[in-house]
């Protein structure tokens, strides 16, 4: 995403986007976005059974063919949870037929810690022209301050996917917003930008406040830095109070009521970090390697941060910076394009960051202090054992494949995203002898309120691919057809399901209109379907020329997290297990890229004798 804002018309838009100018550029196809479609049951169901096939036995197959036939049949149960779906698609009060069910049931009902099973990270690039980190931290947040007006303002431009505009709405949820503990779920609160021109600072564990706009004007380079100095100056070693948020979330809420009770000013404390514009982490740490980094930036000592915040840029003693994202209610695709803006800027010195005015009416940073008492103390305790048990079982490492990237996989016509994703199932077939379920995120933003959507990577395709490149029989040019076989049907998946055909979100919604007391239809008891969506692989891809790192957790105990970066010449994979050997997924996803570039070489040679 290219840090510019050109501002396009809907003149080449197809029929029904329209722009309203009242809502601001931002906004201003929002209401014109098509809804989500609900699919019919024979396309949802097809294509769910052409998914299964390739995971499980042959008799298996058959009792979930069953399954499904009793589902579908007409009068049947199938059918009447269709027409209730469809009704709530096309009810007025509900943008989006799934919206709210999914953020209540995959984040804010979530009762697992968000760090490490949800919040993901970046780690960028180097500035090597501001080592000092008081340097660094005013850079990026004079960049980030920038984006924040022109999403306060609504003038950002809107992102487009196949020239069509995409929504926007998410970035409500991107400044002066925070996610609040509670039971049985969580909920996302939003606070007015004006009121509330201030960021957090985390230094030693000890929280700061410090007004980014004085009489209403923001801050420059020289007055940010100023009070970073001062912060790096008066910081003392504090309760690490930013530890509870790595809490299960039950935990947390009654973690939270405790502080919230024991002392009056607590509560305002608490709204002052969870009111703030972003946060700054300013961490007394220098990592150099990769996996240094990457541990850092996703959950670093686990206190001087507040991982219910969207936004937190860490900044170490060595200048490294990176950015940790809480998911809620916001997924990377918004937090990756204002990184990327954050970084492009400062690369290409795009903003005043050298004016060396600094005012002198600027009040100094103020320390934010809880009060605790003996019983706060003893749960910052536990908070602090149980962060360090939960993080202790995960293992990273991180594979920089520098072979060759997005623009080789080009030259073999092949999409770089669909490449990469055969890349990691025959990393995961070397390991284990065969494939499972695997889970890609797929963005479904071209409609209101659009999330994501699951794209299911084990196709039969695909397992013919690496079955092929296991058996020696099989000579190259076999396998170049299978390889380019396992391309189109991933490809075509994605493409169905951020057209929003996908298998899951459509059958969740199915089950969510099952009414209490209604007997839950045999698709939905058939092991195929808990097998076919437990996700042994969870991986996504996000790239940037300005990263070096990207990745989150594993989603269940036996599985992988594998994010990835397609960058021009190389191929980074971020790799997460509780104890499954990173060490051998490493090796195994280098071996397989070497692999796949050298079944398609040849193939360019035979595309130059054409000529």
């Amino acid at each position: 995403m290219a840090p510019g804002n050109a501002r396009k018309s809907s003149s080449g838009l197809p029929a029904g986007y329209k722009e309203d100018s009242t809502k601001g550029p931002m906004l201003r196809f929002e209401d014109s976005l098509p809804r989500l479609p609900v699919p019919t049951l024979k396309e949802t169901t097809d294509r769910y059974l052409k998914s299964v096939h390739p995971l499980v036995t042959k008799e298996e197959f058959e009792h979930t063919k069953k399954a499904v036939a009793d589902f579908i049949q007409p009068g049947g149960q199938g059918e009447a949870l269709q027409k209730r779906l469809e009704a709530r698609r096309d009810d007025p009060n509900h943008k989006n037929w799934i919206y709210e069910w999914w953020n209540q049931a995959a984040y804010l009902s979530y009762r697992d810690p968000v760090i490490p099973y949800v919040s993901y990270f970046y780690s960028h690039r180097d500035d090597r022209r501001r080592r000092n980190p008081a340097k660094r931290a005013a850079a990026m947040t004079t960049a980030v301050l920038e984006f924040k007006k022109q999403v306060d303002e609504g003038a950002l431009e809107p992102e487009y996917m196949k020239k069509l505009p995409i929504s926007m709405s998410s970035y409500e949820y991107m400044f002066n917003c925070c996610r609040v503990p509670a039971k049985p779920e969580d909920y996302p609160i939003k606070y007015p930008y004006k009121e509330n021109a201030h960021i957090v600072v985390v230094r030693k564990n000890q929280f700061f406040r410090v007004a980014h706009e004085i009489n209403g004007k923001q801050l420059n380079t020289s007055e940010l830095e100023q009070q970073f100095r001062r912060i790096y100056e008066k910081a003392e070693k504090s309760p690490p109070i930013g530890i509870f948020t790595t809490e299960n979330r039950d935990t947390w809420t009654e973690m939270r009521e405790t502080l919230i009770s024991s002392h009056p000013a607590n509560k305002g404390v608490l709204e002052t970090i969870e009111s703030s514009s972003f946060v700054v982490c300013l961490d007394d740490a220098a990592p150099v390697t990769l996996e240094e980094r990457a541990h850092q930036f996703w959950h670093g000592d686990g206190s001087n941060r507040w991982f219910d915040k969207p936004l937190q840029f860490i900044i170490n003693d060595n200048g490294t910076s990176g950015f940790m994202g809480e998911h809620s209610m916001m997924d990377g695709t918004p937090t990756h394009r204002l990184n990327e803006y954050a970084n492009a800027v400062i690369f290409a010195n795009k903003l005043d960051f050298d004016n060396p005015t600094i005012r002198s009416s600027l009040p100094e940073p103020t320390p934010l202090r809880f009060h605790l008492t003996p019983e706060i103390s003893e749960d910052l305790g536990k908070a602090q054992a149980h962060f360090t048990a939960v993080l202790g079982q995960h293992d990273l490492r991180v594979q920089a494949y520098q072979g060759y990237g997005k623009g080789l996989i080009k030259k073999f016509k092949c999409s770089p995203d669909a490449y990469v994703q055969m890349v990691i199932q025959l990393a995961y077939h070397k390991m284990y002898g065969k494939n499972r379920p695997t889970y890609e995120s797929a963005a479904t933003r071209r409609f209101q309120q659009g999330r994501t959507e699951t794209c299911r990577t084990v196709s039969d395709e695909s397992v013919a691919f690496c079955d092929a490149m296991a058996d020696p029989e099989l000579g190259p040019e076999q396998c170049q057809q299978l390889f380019r076989a396992a391309l189109n049907a991933h490809t075509k998946y994605i493409s169905d399901a951020s057209d929003g055909r996908g298998v899951d979100r459509h059958l969740f919604g199915l089950k969510k209109v099952i009414a209490e007391g209604e007997q839950v239809p045999e698709i939905y008891q058939d092991p195929a379907f808990t097998y076919s969506s437990t996700w042994f692989v969870s991986s996504s891809q996000l790239s940037s020329e300005y990263f070096n790192g990207y990745g989150w957790s594993q989603v269940i105990d036996e599985g992988w997290g594998i994010a990835y970066m397609i960058n021009e010449n190389s191929i980074q994979f971020n790799i997460v297990s509780k104890g499954l050997g990173c060490d051998r997924m490493s090796f195994y996803l280098a071996e397989a890229a070497s692999d796949c570039r050298d079944l398609m070489l040849p193939t360019l040679g035979a595309e130059k004798s054409k000529l």
